[in-house]
């Protein structure tokens, strides 16, 4: 028996979507991915409750591949449009197995409301390890030397006789990069952050958070953050240092009032990363091909990973960076631990081919 108030699939997966509005950019990706299914489902006159492990890897055939092309791919466009299409284009091996992860959640809540019986995804027994989100470790970070060359890129000042703007954007970035690399916050949370969030208690400053899920955690506020943020905050004519209930946004537009979006948030750090890029190319040439190849890869979410990923590397322990990263699960944040991998590699390194004129090459 249904317990939701929905008199139709598209209801019924309005409410599921209804649980991520706190979450801005987890609500269109999953909106995106329920809708192509329903749009689908469409077509070939079924509902999610006739949905059937058989026609899954239709779909997925579908994802890589939808066709009618006309009917289906096309360039950005409001979603009003007549000329809007649900896809820019076929869907890679990562995209679908990531479409595919989001709708076996959607399903496995309907089930749990009672709108659908049973949940066809948890048939998928070829690919149920890419299913049930155990996943590889990270490697979408900036290693520590480009990271390195990267902060003192940004640490730059602009240059003499630059405009107040020219210096107003220097300080928030560099705010912004210091932020993300310290604490390791997710983009909507940094968008959603506010200058009464940091605190200090015993003299050892805070940061307050509502984190994915509704759930509120504090995280340290290093020195090098609390510096950053004081100057940032001289420069926005404010007290040095935040004040209790203060209610400002921590991260501003030019007007100094307002605060920076989350897709205005995602522009900057991508369009920062490109620069960066290019800066070193200038620079170093082809000798640094792929260092700026991962600087033009890099998107917002790549700091995460970097932060988490350094502090590992640092010697901080699992269940701090745990904390830190604010994972329910530590197998989560074990991801990020490399050590293994670096002792593998210098084990292997003791096995090699014979050695030439009693010397191993090198």
């Amino acid at each position: 028996m249904s317990r939701l108030r929905a008199t139709s699939d598209a209801e019924a997966v309005a409410r599921w979507l209804g649980e991520y509005r706190a979450s801005p950019r987890t609500l269109r990706s999953y909106r995106r991915e329920a809708e192509r299914l329903l749009l689908w489902l469409e077509v070939q006159g079924k509902g999610l409750a006739t949905l059937r492990r058989e026609d899954l890897d239709a779909f997925e055939a579908f994802l890589a591949a939808p066709t009618p092309r006309h009917a289906w791919i096309g360039p950005a466009r409001p979603r009003s449009s007549p000329d809007w299409r649900p896809f820019r284009g076929p869907l890679s091996p990562a995209s679908r197995r990531q479409s595919l992860v989001i709708l076996q959640g959607m399903f496995a809540w309907l089930v749990e409301a009672g709108w659908v019986e049973h949940n066809p995804f948890r048939l998928m027994r070829d690919k149920r390890r890419r299913l049930d989100n155990r996943q590889p470790g990270i490697d979408r970070y900036l290693e520590r030397p480009l990271w390195e060359w990267l902060w003192q890129w940004l640490e730059r000042p602009p240059a003499a006789g630059a405009s107040r703007r020219e210096r107003y954007l220097w300080q928030r970035r560099r705010l912004l990069f210091a932020f993300a690399y310290l604490v390791a916050p997710r983009l909507g949370e940094m968008a959603n952050a506010r200058m009464g969030d940091f605190h200090q208690r015993e003299n050892r400053w805070w940061w307050q958070v509502i984190g994915k899920g509704g759930k509120a955690a504090r995280v340290p506020a290093p020195a090098d953050l609390m510096h950053l943020l004081r100057e940032w905050r001289l420069a926005l004519d404010l007290p040095p240092e935040p004040r209790h209930g203060e209610t400002g946004a921590l991260l501003r537009r030019l007007d100094g009032q307002s605060a920076l979006g989350d897709n205005q948030l995602y522009r900057l750090i991508r369009e920062t990363f490109r620069q960066a890029a290019a800066a070193l190319e200038a620079e170093a040439g082809e000798a640094a091909a792929a260092q700026v190849a991962r600087l033009r890869a890099a998107t917002p979410h790549w700091l995460r990973h970097t932060a988490l990923t350094h502090q590992a590397q640092a010697g901080i322990e699992l269940r701090y960076l745990a904390s830190t990263a604010r994972h329910a699960r530590l197998d989560t944040t074990a991801r990020y631990l490399h050590t293994e991998d670096e002792e593998w590699h210098r084990q292997l390194s003791l096995h090699g081919l014979p050695l030439r004129g009693g010397r191993r090459p090198g």
